[in-house]
């Protein structure tokens, strides 16, 4: 009875003795914004989306900043995001896979590597990075925010590069599990969900025996290492859709997506697609109605 009174007791001090510890870790935290912080709505603004208050600010407002302001600051060093972005992509496909493995027990690689690169994909980046109000704090000139579709994804990689350097991998595994992961990313919507518009439009065009093919409209390069690329799809010899990417494949996958949209919406652009098939096909049918009268 007394023994079990002891333990009792051990386990409510062990327990009163990590809250009070939690609750220390975050108030110090808090008095190291008070007291430190100078730009109080740019931490309170990060702080909405890290859930937690940054420690070292400058890395932070390094992440935000785009390579596209170095072109107006000539006589200041040139700082931009692209080395936390290379930092950030490497620890979100760790944290991914981390999750990924503890959430679908049994699974095997290929379905793992399947679902991650859903995730990790830009486009998936890009609605995160705007989703959560981080594209707003992204600093960049007019002409690239308007044109550039990648800014927004490649600031969120290295807005998580930022964290690993101020807090380390298990902030940024807590960061996608309890802000990201549910709230953003419905992981077994994610698993279900067949992206492969490529595929799906190649089938289409197959089974209405229409004419396509995937085009590379150009490619350039941002920065020293991140080429990107421009493919279009053409269907019965008109533009159908355009996409752009960080790989040929990429590109190729969001032309045919936006080609898809027009399909199933019967927009006037598939209309014209139609007209252009039966056009073609017109002679064709002719030739063989003759040839079995022909026979008759």
């Amino acid at each position: 009875m007394v023994i079990g009174l002891f333990r009792l007791c051990g386990f409510f001090c062990c327990c009163t003795y990590y809250i009070v510890a939690v609750h220390i870790y975050f108030l110090a935290d808090y008095i190291h914004y008070l007291l430190c912080c100078r730009d109080k709505d740019f931490v309170s603004r990060l702080r909405r989306i890290l859930g937690f208050y940054p420690r070292d600010i400058a890395v932070y407002r390094e992440a935000l900043v785009h390579r596209s302001l170095n072109h107006y600051r000539a006589h200041e060093p040139k700082k931009d995001n692209e080395r936390l972005e290379y930092l950030g992509d490497a620890v979100i496909e760790a944290v991914v896979s981390d999750i990924l493995y503890h959430h679908f027990p049994g699974k095997k690689e290929g379905f793992l590597t399947a679902v991650r690169s859903k995730i990790v994909q830009r486009s998936s980046l890009n609605r995160i990075a705007k989703d959560t109000g981080l594209a707003e704090l992204i600093q960049s000139t007019h002409i690239n925010r308007t044109h550039n579709s990648f800014i927004p994804g490649n600031a969120f990689e290295a807005l998580v590069g930022a964290i690993y350097l101020d807090r380390g991998y298990n902030h940024c595994y807590r960061f996608f599990e309890k802000r990201i992961m549910g709230k953003y990313i419905d992981l077994d919507k994610v698993a279900k969900e067949d992206d492969n518009f490529k595929s799906k439009l190649i089938e289409w065009s197959q089974k209405m025996q229409y004419g396509i093919e995937f085009e590379l409209v150009d490619e350039h390069t941002i920065g020293t290492n991140s080429p990107t690329f421009r493919s279009r799809v053409c269907i019965e010899g008109i533009e159908a859709g355009i996409g752009f990417g960080y790989s040929k494949k990429e590109s190729q996958q969001l032309a045919a997506k936006e080609a898809m949209r027009h399909i199933r919406k019967k927009t006037e652009l598939y209309k014209a697609i139609v007209a252009q098939h039966e056009a073609r096909m017109a002679p064709i049918v002719e030739a063989d109605m003759q040839e079995t009268v022909v026979r008759e």
